[in-house]
This record gives structure tokens, sequence and C-alpha cells, in this order.
């Protein structure tokens, strides 16, 4: 038998550093713009590369752009505007945490995430009519 640990640390380590992946895509979640708020009736939802984001906080706060790629093993993306230039000249995306960003337009050209924002909306209705 298996003794799991108590400890917080421990914890800690294994759920948010070392988590799987299935986990650690579920952590890419951003706060959507009020007007997508009152439009979809949810308040977070996962960052995918095309969406527009706007960066609240850091250094680069105020700026907004396109999501260009999203690292999962990280638990970072990275926004176009949002660069960096190396001691050789070359510009780099500096990698931001994605509960550091507000999603102002969502990319919907896949069918299935327009499924999820439906069946995420139903849901919320649901829990309105019963609460």
């Amino acid at each position: 038998m298996q003794k799991i640990s108590s400890q917080p640390r421990k914890v800690r380590k294994r759920m948010v550093f070392q988590a799987p992946l299935h986990v650690k895509a579920k952590q890419l979640v951003a706060p959507l713009s009020p007007e997508l708020r009152n439009k979809y009736g949810i308040r977070r939802l996962r960052v995918r590369k095309g969406d527009t984001v706007l960066i609240v906080r850091g250094s680069y706060a105020g700026l907004e752009g396109k999501v260009t790629r999203v690292n999962v093993k990280r638990v970072r993306i990275y926004v176009e505007g949002a660069t960096r230039t190396k001691a050789d000249g070359t510009e780099v995306y500096v990698p931001i945490h994605p509960s550091k960003v507000m999603i102002t337009k969502l990319d919907l050209s896949d069918n299935r995430r327009k499924q999820v924002l439906e069946r995420k909306k139903a849901l919320k209705v649901s829990e309105g009519a019963q609460g």
C-alpha cells in the first residue's frame, strides 16, 4: 500500500511542477474579457494559438496581440509583440503565464471549441435555473 504524503511542499511539487500534461493543460486557462463573459456566460477558458489576448500584469502590461505558441509543458504562452532582443540581436518571444492575460477575442475556427463553449454556456444556464 502506497503512503500518500500530506506535506504541502510535496503535494505542490506533484500537482504543479511534476504534473502530467493533461493536468498542465487544464492550468492553461485565462479569464475572458467582460464582453466575452457576457456573450458566453463563462469566466475563463483554455488559451489556444490564434486567440487575441491582453497582457494585464508584468512589464508587457497593456500589450494586446495574438497567441503565437502555447507551451503546455512549461504552462506558458507566447504573444505577438512581447519580445526581447538577445545579445546577438535576434528577437525572441517572452514566455507569459496565462493567468496574467485576459482573452479579448476567441479563435473559433475549430468546431470542437464552439461545442465546448455551447456546452459550458448550457451548463451555466442550468446551474442558474437550479440555484
